[in-house]
């Protein structure tokens, strides 16, 4: 038992050292919160310990429950504990402290303002519309399916494509012969679209008709290539479910530059600096 008392003491300190947590909102005159300690006269709330709990879970592993319950009400009466102390020594009323608090306050305002003038306004249904324009306005792009045999030697890169001509299959022959990482799967490069290989091996794999094979080498850094072209087909759109957070991101910086557009534009910023003023002007026309 002592030794698990060590080690929660142990796993408690290096939480406390990566940052306390912060207090749950809990409102005191709100009868519906569930005191569950009082650090003399102050309340602990349920809506706090289960927001600090929240901040421990992954931190531990497999800790019990009961035990992560634990940790969380000993740093939340730490906390109060050392709060208390603060504030019977006079620290609430020193500049610095004040100074912290105005940037809390001007920080939780700022979240605020951004929950509810641009979190708030970018729907699900703006996020799918946004990406069924963005796949209409999309070039359509082939991809094929090829394989490679891969050599150092042009001559025997020639004697491989006798072979080819004779009736030999492309795939035993690359895993014969083939020098590259895809000799194991028959030289199998899989699906692929222009811009993804080296320019001498794309351009000679986009003129190829499916069921064809390169009749010469093609040499490139890598050594002397034989190409088979298996498949062409459009290239399928990435899925909704794939770029939906990519295109929240973008559509909650463009409502973010909107709204920031709107309060600039009332002329009541002033930067004394006309060097700075310049650099800034800069800088905002960039994000524009």
């Amino acid at each position: 038992m002592q030794k698990r008392h060590l080690a929660s003491a142990t796993l408690l300190a290096a939480f406390i050292a990566t940052g306390a947590p912060a207090f749950a909102q809990a409102n005191s005159e709100d009868t519906t919160k569930t005191v569950i300690a009082t650090v003399a006269d102050q309340p602990i709330y349920k809506s706090e310990l289960d927001a600090t709990v929240e901040q421990f879970k992954g931190r531990f592993g497999k800790m019990p429950e009961q035990q992560i319950d634990a940790l969380a009400l000993s740093s939340l009466i730490d906390m109060k504990l050392v709060s208390m102390a603060a504030k019977a020594e006079g620290l609430d009323e020193t500049s610095d402290f004040k100074t912290r608090m105005a940037e809390a306050r001007e920080q939780a305002l700022y979240n605020e303002f951004y929950d509810e003038h641009i979190a708030s306004q970018v729907t699900d249904d703006m996020v799918k519309e946004r990406y069924d324009q963005d796949i209409k306005k999309m070039p359509q792009q082939k991809e094929i399916h090829a394989r490679q045999i891969l050599v150092d030697d042009e001559d025997q890169a020639k004697k491989i494509i006798k072979q080819l001509d004779d009736g030999a299959d492309f795939a035993r022959l690359a895993k014969e012969y083939s020098t590259g990482p895809s000799a194991k799967d028959g030289g199998d490069l899989g699906y692929f679209t222009k811009g993804q290989m080296v320019p001498a091996f794309e351009k000679a794999a986009f003129d190829l008709k499916p069921g064809k094979y390169t009749e010469q080498p093609v040499k490139t850094e890598f050594g002397y290539h034989i190409i088979e072209v298996e498949d062409v087909r459009d290239k399928a759109p990435a899925s909704f479910e794939q770029v939906a957070p990519q295109i929240r991101q973008m559509l909650l910086r463009e409502e973010y530059v909107k709204q920031l557009k709107t309060l600039k534009d009332d002329g009541t910023i002033s930067i004394k600096d006309k060097t700075l003023q310049t650099a800034y002007d800069t800088v905002n026309e960039e994000q524009q």
